[in-house]
């Protein structure tokens, strides 16, 4: 097993790992891990992709979710595909606030270029054009705060992902 990470500038960090085992044995280990009475993390398996959290009582605004997509090379190998990442109503509303912040960004510059050709004050939409890029990057910021915060969970999944997969069939 040899494991491909992506950088760890990514605020959702993903991994890539090939298997000399198929596809179904790999989901197999998966749901026999997760069904034992100690394993303490929620998950869902649906086909190929597992998707495993924090359990309730450890969860937190910024508690990690990790996906993992288990796809088939061939009859007897598999490649295991993982994304760690923030649950999905975290990450929707980190990606609207971004959005609104784009389009906020778009409509003062637009309303800076026509205040200026009318010859009117652009104080206001020239304060917006600078303060919008600015927030923008506390939002990143608060963004990378989070991942650390919840960084031990996600070393956590990790490890119980690694023991998973290491089991044999």
């Amino acid at each position: 097993m040899q494991e491909e990470r992506n950088s760890n500038i990514h605020l959702r960090p993903r991994f890539k790992m090939e298997f000399d085992e198929n596809e179904e044995q790999l989901i197999a280990k998966f749901k026999y891990n997760l069904k034992d009475e100690e394993c303490k993390y929620c998950s869902k398996i649906v086909d190929g992709h597992i998707v495993i959290d924090i359990p309730a009582e450890e969860n937190h605004f910024w508690s990690p979710q990790l996906n993992i997509e288990v796809e088939k090379i061939d009859d007897k190998k598999s490649v295991v595909k993982g994304l760690f990442g923030p649950k999905p109503q975290v990450w929707t509303l980190f990606m609207f606030i971004h959005f609104g912040v784009g389009v906020a960004f778009i409509g003062f510059l637009i309303m800076w270029y026509v205040k200026y050709m009318i010859k009117e004050d652009v104080t206001f939409a020239v304060c917006m054009v600078i303060a919008l890029p600015v927030f923008w990057f506390i939002l990143y910021f608060i963004g990378r705060v989070g991942r650390k915060t919840g960084h031990k969970q996600m070393d956590e999944l990790h490890k119980f992902m690694m023991n998973t997969l290491d089991k044999k069939p």
